[in-house]
């Protein structure tokens, strides 16, 4: 009997070593994962995420250009190939992709603490459409896999956010669309945002680096509440998530609500194992009413929620809302990162001699092609050399840290 028990003590000893190896990795295949109200790492502690939002590279917001009245990427675009033809304009969006962010901006980032980045695109860099001087449907791929290489190599973990889908989502100039959000009643901008996504879950479905794809970024502006677009949403994340997890089972889902990020009344109950609840915000109180709903909402469904957008602020409003955010343990991605002449951000950059008159351009009105003649500048070298100097402004040995900015984050400004 004594030699049988040993036999099966021996028996379940070698199959527990066999297994455990097995077990180890299923519990840390190393990807962002969920946990009730909780966004967990690897190592199955909680993450919160902190960071920022590399705005203005892949979508150039025509505020951050210091225009008022041309403000998405199409119309920037058209008023610097009006200016400078469409040979340098697509020289121009090349090295502006290749300098705004860099290694060095990847690595900056890591030293000041931050654990992840979200980086904003436009579907329109997966696909044959003209978009910043070219027409690639792989261009999104070779810019995101490089950033997301360097980000692996520093530390730190990625969201993607797509803030254009086809039709527009928004209705507003950071949607890049046409002044509605079409997509919703457009079977095939829909179906054309599931295939994008399938397309980019498939190519990301084993990267460990990305946390996980925020499907629409600020859908349905305010100005169409009355429309009753609200109720397509949530429908429209479930078709977005069904197809993707045919390729991809290892990545969180990040859903928006309507009206800015800030609407999530038309949400029930979870649909998927691995979802995360984001609001964006923006110059309100600092107080805990303003985020309450939000908390009540994650109480309420048992969900993380974070806040995908916030920024754009004085250092004390910053650190105050930081702080309401931190205390409730709510992630964050304060936006932007890099912005020209501005301290409301990580860092920022000098604007270039004659861009005065870049920006006088781009106000005039340009309705007509007589309007366009009598805008143009007499010198348009002079103005070419502005655009292309602010190319050499924006890398990242040529900025400056906004070290009141940063700290108000509680991270180490350096640099």
């Amino acid at each position: 009997m004594n030699i049988i028990k040993k036999q099966i003590r021996i028996s379940l000893f070698l199959a527990l070593v066999l297994i455990t190896p097995f077990i180890a990795k299923a519990q840390s295949n190393g990807f962002i994962s969920t946990r009730g109200k909780e966004v967990i790492g690897p190592d199955k502690t909680t993450f919160i995420i902190k960071g920022t939002n590399l705005g203005n590279w892949l979508i150039p917001e025509g505020y951050m250009f210091k225009f008022s009245k041309i403000n998405s990427p199409k119309l920037i675009n058209e008023a610097i190939t009006e200016l400078i033809g469409p040979e340098d304009a697509k020289i121009f969006w090349q090295k502006y992709l290749d300098n705004y962010i860099t290694r060095a901006d990847i690595h900056y980032l890591k030293s000041t603490g931050m654990n992840s980045i979200r980086i904003p695109f436009n579907y329109k860099l997966f696909t044959n459409e003209d978009y910043l001087g070219e027409n690639n449907p792989n261009r999104g791929f070779e810019l995101l896999d490089r950033v997301i290489g360097w980000c692996k190599q520093e530390g730190i973990y990625v969201i993607l956010d797509m803030h254009c889908a086809p039709g527009g989502q928004t209705g507003d100039n950071i949607d890049d669309g046409y002044g509605y959000p079409f997509l919703f009643q457009s079977a095939a901008c829909r179906q054309q945002t599931i295939q994008i996504w399938t397309r980019i879950a498939a190519h990301y479905k084993n990267e460990t680096a990305v946390i996980g794809y925020d499907l629409l970024n600020e859908p349905i502006a305010h100005y169409f509440k009355d429309d009753s677009l609200n109720h397509y949403l949530e429908p429209f994340y479930k078709e977005i998530t069904k197809a993707i997890r045919t390729v991809d089972k290892n990545h969180i889902m990040i859903l928006g609500g309507a009206q800015w990020d800030s609407n999530m009344h038309m949400f029930g109950p979870p649909f998927d194992s691995k979802i995360i609840y984001t609001f964006h915000k923006y110059w309100t109180k600092t107080t805990p009413d303003v985020i309450q709903e939000y908390v009540d909402f994650r109480n309420k469904y048992n969900v993380p929620i974070y806040c995908g957008e916030t920024g754009e602020n004085k250092d004390e409003w910053i650190h105050d809302f930081r702080v309401l955010l931190d205390q409730n343990n709510i992630g964050w991605h304060y936006w932007p990162y890099k912005k020209m002449e501005n301290s409301e951000g990580v860092i920022t950059f000098k604007i270039p001699a004659n861009y005065d008159k870049v920006i006088a351009y781009a106000e005039a009105p340009r309705v007509s092609f007589e309007d366009i003649r009598k805008a143009a500048p007499a010198n348009r070298e002079e103005l070419k050399k502005a655009l292309f100097d602010m190319l050499d402004n924006c890398r990242f040995e040529n900025c400056t840290p906004n070290k009141g900015y940063i700290e108000a984050l509680g991270l180490v400004s350096g640099k």
